[in-house]
């Protein structure tokens, strides 16, 4: 990962404070026990400026995912918009990632916290390809872990909280640990889930497949590759995927905002087709890179320009 931490300003409840100042307690409650929820949004350097990509979107969810925690946020959607926005201009950025978080505070300990003080942050800074810039194309190699994803009624999987990412690091700890790249979750049946933090897809004759939303998490950039699959003629199926048929695939790539669009060449040391990156994922990646740089006009509403 390539990251410059250094940026100047973070809101905090209302204010911009000094990027070395932005603290908190201690006793903060969401420290102690991850109830908090979070975005991670991509602004890009496009050609028709610097734009954030699908912006409304992220913000939708950071505030369905306090609805489903019962987290009562302070802000309205087009307030945590502007703030996101001069985020990039404050800190004189023309790509970034930008990090949205509401979380409880300090007031009290113990798991009562339903009229606890809620505070918001938003900060920004530069971030490169998440997986590496090479593996864009050389793609990356990926173990099944055997730490499975939250069942729904384990954990509100729908809701990007913050205590949901320990299950995310083990599996991620464990495959790196192991000698992958990157972890491949299964639910909590068996099937094919997830990864650590992005979707997953399968190229099998033509034709995608990616997990239902049953327990991964419903991915924005999962849901701009099937319209971009879609619009270009491929069938996109939503379903159950079993770990052997991910073996047998022609080709697989996760997606995600902080992946893109990366391709799989190994699952388990089984080579994924020719053991790089595919066709049709390569037609994919170079569509999406297209969309969020503001090169194909057909989809330039998923961008804000700054």
């Amino acid at each position: 990962m390539n990251h410059d931490w250094h940026s100047q300003w973070i809101w905090l409840d209302g204010e911009w404070i000094p990027w070395a100042e932005a603290r908190v307690h201690v006793l903060t409650h969401t420290l102690h026990y991850g109830m908090g929820v979070f975005e991670g949004v991509r602004a890009y350097k496009a050609d028709c400026g610097t734009a954030i990509f699908c912006l409304q979107q992220h913000t939708r969810r950071l505030l369905e995912s306090a609805h489903i925690l019962g987290i009562k946020a302070p802000f309205k959607a087009e307030q945590l918009n502007t703030i996101q926005i001069e985020a990039l201009k404050k800190n004189q950025l023309e790509s970034a990632y930008i990090r949205p978080m509401i979380f409880y505070g300090m007031q009290d300990m113990g798991l009562h916290a339903r009229h606890f003080h809620v505070q918001t942050m938003v900060a920004a800074w530069r971030w490169g390809t998440y997986l590496g810039s090479e593996n864009l194309e050389k793609g990356i190699d990926v173990k099944i872990s055997s730490i499975a994803r939250y069942a729904p009624n384990a954990a509100m999987t729908k809701a990007k909280a913050n205590g949901h990412y320990i299950n995310s690091m083990l599996a991620l700890h464990e495959a790196v640990h192991d000698g992958y790249d990157e972890a491949l979750m299964l639910d909590y049946e068996g099937f094919v889930c997830e990864g650590s933090g992005e979707n997953i897809f399968l190229v099998k004759d033509g034709c995608l497949y990616t997990p239902d939303l049953s327990s991964a998490l419903g991915g924005i950039t999962r849901q701009a590759v099937m319209t971009l699959a879609g619009d270009c003629g491929l069938e996109v199926r939503e379903g159950r995927i079993t770990r052997d048929q991910a073996y047998t695939a022609d080709e697989c790539f996760f997606t995600g905002t902080a992946a893109e669009v990366v391709p799989i060449r190994s699952i388990d040391k089984r080579p994924i087709g020719q053991s790089g990156r595919g066709p049709i994922t390569q037609k994919i990646q170079a569509l999406y890179f297209d969309a969020v740089h503001g090169r194909l006009p057909r989809y330039r509403h998923w961008l804000t320009v700054i």
